[in-house]
């Protein structure tokens, strides 16, 4: 039964498209026949004879129900209907005609859309430099953005509800049928409130500091089941020290946590490229010894690569050579 209503269906799509590309053939007859005005070079212009080009058109004024050319024995004319008909016939075999070079288009990557994930982290270093060169290349490409943890992007590359991500990878292997390329790698910072330097609390155009000094303060940070890979490195990171932060509060997103470090509510291991997030009220100092650092790739389905982010891929493939092994 499923097999036959499969058969129905395919001979109903084939006689759509046939009666579609006999319409536009049909039209195209009509516009040439009322540029000649004469069946005999219509015909000829067309590549065919004139029986079936009379065959045709008559078959095209059934379809419409309306008399398109006035004919005698020596002339050949528009009817008033047809005259008015002729320009948006025309359109419409222009618009069809356009078709072509855009097919060629997407399937090269050149139009289209791409939908692109991101971490708040990306922001400030990666996504900026990707999204340049990419649209530079391929103006004509509508990328939809859309700000999400790694765990949310990971799940809508699953489900294919994105093209790619930008992600910060797990430290469990991802799913099997997604594949990732690691593009930028920076280390971590501290981020800490100017009133801490205004107190004396630090000193005054101090660039490094010991995190073993500030363990009396709260630790702003990301929840784990967000950005599982970013918390458990710098609980590693404290770790290895022999240390324990406070745990102060949790945001999702890179700048809520640097507005709560600017309101005095604590201190916050965050990549070094949120430097260029210039929010009042913030320092950012270096961390002494060694540094943990953080790691941002794009990810995308394997089963799901549009030529738009084939060429997306090879894009940002010169960064990942750029990364140390």
């Amino acid at each position: 039964m499923v097999s036959r209503l499969k058969a129905v269906k395919y001979i109903i799509q084939a006689q759509l498209i046939a009666f579609t590309y006999m319409n536009l053939r049909q039209m195209q007859y009509f516009v040439t026949l009322a540029e000649e005005l004469h069946f005999g070079r219509a015909a000829e212009r067309l590549g065919m004879t004139q029986p079936p080009l009379s065959q045709q058109i008559q078959a095209l004024e059934e379809h419409l129900g309306v008399t398109l050319f006035i004919r005698s024995k020596r002339s050949v004319s528009l009817s008033p209907t047809a005259a008015q008909w002729l320009p948006e016939v025309r359109r419409v075999l222009a618009e069809v005609e356009a078709l072509k070079p855009l097919a060629r288009r997407l399937a090269a990557g050149e139009c289209g859309t791409l939908s692109l994930a991101f971490v708040s982290t990306a922001d400030y270093n990666l996504l900026p430099r990707v999204l340049h060169d990419y649209t530079s290349r391929y103006p004509q490409v509508q990328v939809d953005l859309r700000e999400a943890t790694s765990d949310v992007q990971i799940e809508a590359l699953m489900e294919r509800r994105i093209d790619a991500g930008m992600i910060i990878p797990p430290r469990t292997a991802l799913p099997p049928c997604l594949s990732y390329l690691p593009l930028f790698e920076e280390p971590l910072i501290v981020a800490v409130p100017q009133q801490w330097q205004d107190s004396g609390r630090i000193d005054r155009g101090q660039q490094q500091i010991d995190i073993a000094s500030l363990m009396d303060e709260p630790l702003i940070c990301f929840p784990q089941e967000s950005a599982p890979a970013l918390h458990e490195m710098i609980r590693d990171y404290f770790s290895r020290q022999g240390l324990t932060p406070r745990q102060g509060q949790q945001a999702i997103q890179m700048q809520t946590i640097v507005s709560l470090v600017s309101a005095g509510m604590g201190m916050a291991l965050v990549p070094a490229s949120l430097r260029n997030l210039q929010r009042t009220g913030v320092l950012y100092l270096q961390l002494q010894g060694a540094v943990p650092t953080l790691e941002t790739g794009l990810a995308w389905n394997q089963q799901r690569i549009s030529p738009a982010l084939q060429r997306l891929i090879e894009s940002v493939t010169p960064l990942a050579a750029d990364q140390p092994n």
